[in-house]
């Protein structure tokens, strides 16, 4: 009896994991990510109808991407154009690799960034590039896209939808571009790979805080850009930012997966080898800049000054306020406005911390981000003003949707002053 519902666990769990890869390497077939992504499901369905009855197989990933692929290779077969569509792909297509791309020093065989330079093309939308990269490559579904972007769960699903349908329409190549086009894109790309990070960092819904699966793909993907672009700064900023705060992973929750917050992990628990790639990365960025200091550098560079203290109160927070006050003017954004006033409320007290938050609270972008109230009721909490801070905190709850984060802002809510 126990078989079925075990069964089904893993499933949920391989198809979550493997997902990504799944769509990238079925796309090198079909040619179409939308195609792709239903074929990558149908594998999903194939598994549920099985994997109780059959036993979870000894490689669980490699069955749902055989399957997809196979599933791939009859969709093919069954075009009116097949031979065409045969002749580009290879002669068999069940036991031959896909044709490999045109040599070339920069290429990377790598599935997964192909993915993603694919479905950041400029044929698309910066909004749609974004949201359609984070659902292929990160798995992630509609509310939690929205719940990143800050926009209606509707508007999302319009967007990949459309994205979808355009990338098909216009016969866009599934591959990673070289020179100016490859230029024109990175942006878009280094925007989506800091997104799926900080998804997996601090997941928006669900009941699990982190998603170290998601960080890991991230990371890894900056990795790879950062060796494939080896004269852009703000690639190997990118990089160092996730590797600073991917140190930080094994101390950011409890015993339980309850979040620790930032005051209260045990530093000894962050990992060196991890703050030591990014102090590396942070110097090649620095090192191959030109001109001033991108986002991804200036967010990287606070990072590392959460790094370099061994103590919360070693923390230098007056150069982490004048550091947000630069990536305002760089990169402007309620989010990093809100961020600012946290380092300026540690620099110079809560009441300038709160009189930047008050300024905020209109903001249309921030209507129903619950990290507001949740700042909010922290300043006021600082202040001694208990009752509010605790109606702050109960505000935050209510708008939080990770379940991890809601029962930690009921505490601070219950426990105020």
């Amino acid at each position: 009896m126990e078989q079925q519902p075990t069964a089904t666990r893993a499933v949920d769990t391989v198809f979550r994991l493997e997902f990504p890869r799944i769509v990238a390497g079925v796309t090198r077939i079909v040619r179409d990510v939308g195609i792709a992504e239903e074929l990558a499901q149908d594998a999903l369905v194939a598994a549920l109808e099985q994997w109780p009855r059959d036993g979870v197989p000894d490689n669980p990933g490699a069955w749902l991407t055989a399957t997809a692929r196979h599933r791939a290779v009859d969709l093919v077969r069954r075009r009116e154009n097949y031979a065409r569509k045969l002749a580009e792909i290879g002669r068999s297509l069940e036991t031959t690799a896909p044709p490999e791309e045109p040599a070339d020093p920069e290429d990377i065989d790598d599935d997964l960034l192909r993915l993603v330079f694919t479905t950041c093309h400029p044929v698309l939308s910066a909004e749609a590039r974004t949201a359609l990269t984070l659902r292929l490559l990160g798995g992630l579904t509609t509310t939690e896209i929205a719940r990143a972007f800050l926009v209606p769960e509707p508007t999302v699903a319009q967007r990949i939808v459309r994205a979808k349908r355009t990338l098909a329409t216009k016969n866009v190549a599934f591959e990673v571009p070289y020179g100016p086009d490859r230029e024109a894109r990175l942006g878009s790309v280094l925007d989506v790979i800091y997104l799926i990070f900080n998804e997996g960092y601090a997941a928006t819904a669900g009941d699990d805080w982190l998603r170290p699966a998601l960080c890991e793909d991230a990371l890894r993907l900056a990795r790879v850009l950062s060796s494939l672009m080896p004269k852009e700064p703000e690639v190997h900023a990118l990089a160092a930012l996730l590797e600073f705060q991917a140190s930080r992973a094994a101390a950011r929750t409890g015993p339980g997966g309850e979040p620790v917050l930032l005051k209260d992990q045990n530093r000894r628990r962050w990992n060196r080898m991890l703050i030591a790639r990014g102090i590396t990365a942070l110097h090649r960025a620095e090192a191959t800049a030109t001109g001033a200091p991108g986002p991804y550098t200036l967010q990287a560079t606070i990072a590392a000054c959460h790094a370099h203290a061994y103590t919360y109160e070693e923390t230098d927070w007056a150069s982490i306020a004048t550091l947000y006050g630069l990536l305002a003017a760089r990169a402007p954004s309620p989010v990093v406005q809100l961020n600012r006033a946290v380092a300026v409320s540690m620099a110079e007290g809560p009441e300038a911390g709160l009189a930047i938050v008050d300024t905020l609270a209109a903001e249309p972008a921030l209507r129903d981000y619950h990290l507001l109230p949740s700042v909010r009721g922290d300043l006021l909490e600082r202040l001694g003003r208990t009752a509010e801070a605790r109606a702050e905190f109960a505000r935050a709850a209510e708008l939080a949707r990770n379940e991890r984060e809601r029962e930690l802002l009921r505490r601070r809510a219950a426990g105020a002053g």
